[in-house]
């Protein structure tokens, strides 16, 4: 690809009309088998469907709670997360999600099984790993962040990876059965500001990710256990999940990056909403850029992203520099 076509399709993405969008969540917890995992799941559950309703601003009707007793939660739909809810809370959402919105759904429980027959135990029938892969189907136009936050769930990024959708999992391989922390420390990203690790009002889904990496690994260190779960996330649609998306050398990390909830802190003042959505731009031109590193000249691409790199960190500096003179 020649220098100036690439550049010339850049200024077209950093100039064109950044679409509002709009989230829509789903959270289903699976069979608890004892009163404390059935506690544990509800809390990491409420955590996020909370942060959804007073942080992330949702309305009502796109936030679906499902669990195995069918909760009384005045502020999602709800129902029992049996097969038949959880098919019947996938299409509600892809009636209502329009082209560009973000999906996010959350499975949160033991899992088990292996490749296209990996679960997370629900009551009766399971979903199986290739049956949530049809039914995210639905979301052809959108933006989906599907999280499976359970034990044994490794296998189901190669059977649901696709072209914009990040598939987070608590688990790297299907034989890592043992309880899962990864849940409530994913919850804990993103229904608080400690996953902010630049700070700048907004979590993204890599923030929330990494956190929650962080801490799980933090607790098995502090407690001197042997870490038995190794969280991964693929959002290049390749189905290979990396343990470690914000690094340079990960493919992953692009789409991820982007994706995040609510309002930044002081979007009501115009001057920071410009900013943030300036920037927004440019982390998708970047993104835009690095999945087309295997077909653009390789003095071009490094050209072009240091070109990127020093907007995005120019914006962030603007942007933080904003928030510290408070408003006008």
């Amino acid at each position: 690809m020649k220098s100036g076509v690439l550049a010339g399709a850049l200024l077209a993405l950093m100039t064109g009309p950044l679409a509002a969008q709009a989230t829509h969540l789903l959270v289903v917890t699976g069979l608890s088998g004892e009163p404390g995992y059935a506690a544990q799941f509800q809390a990491a559950a409420d955590r996020i469907v909370e942060a959804a309703h007073t942080s992330w601003k949702l309305a009502d009707s796109s936030i679906w709670l499902l669990t195995e007793a069918g909760p009384a939660q005045p502020i999602a739909m709800r129902g029992r997360s049996t097969r038949e809810g959880v098919t019947a809370a996938v299409s509600a959402l892809a009636r209502r999600a329009a082209p560009g919105d973000i999906v996010l759904i959350v499975l949160i429980g033991h899992g088990s099984g292996e490749g296209t027959t990996s679960r997370v135990d629900l009551p009766g029938p399971d979903v199986t790993a290739a049956e949530y892969s049809r039914l995210l189907e639905n979301f052809a136009k959108q933006k989906v962040v599907f999280v499976v936050a359970a034990s044994a769930s490794g296998d189901f990024v190669p059977v649901v990876a696709g072209a914009q959708r990040v598939i987070i999992t608590a688990t790297k391989v299907s034989s890592e059965r043992n309880e899962s922390r990864f849940a409530e420390e994913f919850a804990r990203g993103l229904g608080t500001g400690e996953a902010d690790a630049d700070k700048d009002g907004r979590i993204t889904v890599l923030e929330a990710f990494s956190f929650a990496r962080s801490t799980v690994r933090a607790y098995y260190d502090t407690k001197q256990r042997l870490l038995s779960e190794h969280a991964q996330l693929d959002d290049d649609g390749d189905g290979k999940g990396s343990d470690n998306p914000a690094a340079a050398s990960s493919g992953d990390g692009g789409l991820s990056r982007q994706i995040s909830f609510g309002p930044p802190r002081g979007s009501s003042d115009p001057r920071l909403a410009a900013l943030a959505g300036e920037r927004q731009r440019i982390e998708s031109d970047v993104a835009a850029l690095r999945a087309r590193k295997a077909t653009t000249d390789s003095l071009v691409y490094d050209g072009e992203l240091e070109r990127l790199l020093l907007l995005l960190a120019e914006k962030t500096r603007e942007l933080r520099a904003l928030e510290r003179s408070g408003p006008p």
